[in-house]
């Protein structure tokens, strides 16, 4: 059941952050950032291999000091996702990652420091081919911006962005990102939609600070959905108090919602009520978990009864409507066979996972034959 996709996407300038487009025609891109301490290298690298896993296009690495660039140099050889250095008032860090092969680096101009400094840092991503990200946030304004406007508010976002974009713009460097970040839903979304008419460059969505996993999840949900609806928004970063994890996790389930990117398994459940012949709930967080590691994209319906079973099942790949005495399976939207509750999870996953090497294996097949 799909009504036909309103979003049109602003046309954007493409860069590259490592092997992943960003901007253009490209997918909108998914990121997370590190919470262990960058020095501990062992574990820095395990949850960025961890968040490969769970689907990153990119990964953020905090670097605040020198001891912190030399411990990021010896990360990045250990992992394969491309790499983004947050970097704060030294531009010899900045300076030092570029050697040690980052993949882009986010910096504010403005707290570089002089003008020398700006150009030093320009001129090794330009003589590297890094890109640069400029980061705006509602909780860092620059102290006359927030004497002119008395607190922030979307137009002190979006001035305070463009004067950074003035510094890369004097230097001729093209190759940037830019994010405009405020906890409050309406403040970001309108400061998004105001620079979006200012500049060509690719913009980094985010609802900084948005909460922990179920408020910041709809924070982001909410914000997200309106500036990518407008079509606004060329890599997304979901800021969560939780596992990082979680993040691309939510990242990926926002695209999917908006079928702006097809990743692993979409489940179309029903909450359950009393004319369930299974329990739903219970079905799904076992198969969720289950299945997480199929990054085929699939839909797979789960319904309870008869009532809207059906008509979910003959859309989705694979469809369980409960019926009674016995539930039965829609594959490929038409009825296959019945199933008892008996060891239902075990039978659903083997199914989805039969499907999605079905489709692999098809794929395979049309690019074989050129």
């Amino acid at each position: 059941m799909h009504c036909e996709s309103p979003i049109k996407r602003r046309l954007s300038r493409k860069i590259w952050v490592g092997s992943v487009p960003v901007g253009g025609d490209a997918p909108i891109a998914v990121q997370s950032m590190t919470n262990t301490d960058t020095c501990d290298v062992a574990a820095t690298v395990g949850q960025i291999r961890r968040l490969e896993e769970a689907g990153a296009d990119i990964v953020r690495v905090s670097v605040p000091d020198m001891q912190a660039a030399e411990a990021f140099g010896k990360i990045k050889l250990q992992v394969n996702v491309p790499l983004v250095a947050d970097i704060h008032f030294d531009y010899q860090i900045a300076l030092r990652v570029a050697e040690l092969g980052v993949d882009c680096l986010r910096i504010n101009p403005g707290n570089i420091g002089r003008e020398d400094r700006v150009r030093a840092v320009v001129e090794a991503a330009r003589d590297k081919g890094i890109p640069i990200r400029i980061g705006v946030n509602a909780g860092s304004l620059e102290k006359d911006l927030q004497k002119k406007y008395g607190e922030p508010t979307p137009a002190a976002l979006v001035e305070s962005a463009l004067r950074h974009v003035e510094h890369l713009d004097r230097l001729n460097f093209p190759d940037f990102k830019v994010s405009v970040k405020a906890s409050d839903v309406f403040m970001a979304v309108e400061a998004y939609r105001l620079l979006a008419k200012q500049i060509e460059q690719p913009l980094h969505l985010g609802i900084t600070e948005a909460g922990g996993l179920r408020s910041g999840t709809v924070k982001s949900a909410v914000g997200l959905g309106m500036l990518l609806m407008d079509g606004i928004g060329d890599t997304i970063r979901i800021s969560l108090a939780a596992d990082p994890v979680e993040e691309i996790k939510v990242g990926y389930d926002i695209l999917k919602s908006l079928r702006l990117r097809s990743r692993g398994i979409n489940f179309i459940a029903c909450p359950s009520c009393s004319r369930q012949n299974f329990d739903v709930v219970k079905t799904m967080n076992e198969l969720e978990t289950r299945v997480e590691d199929l990054l085929v994209p699939l839909d797979v319906a789960v319904i309870g009864c008869v009532v809207n079973g059906p008509g979910e099942a003959k859309e989705a790949h694979i469809g369980l409507t409960g019926g009674s005495p016995n539930n039965l399976i829609y594959i490929d939207g038409k009825p296959a066979h019945k199933l008892t509750n008996e060891n239902l999870v075990d039978q659903l996953e083997k199914l989805i996972r039969q499907k999605a090497a079905e489709k692999v294996e098809a794929e395979a097949a049309v690019i074989a034959r050129g």
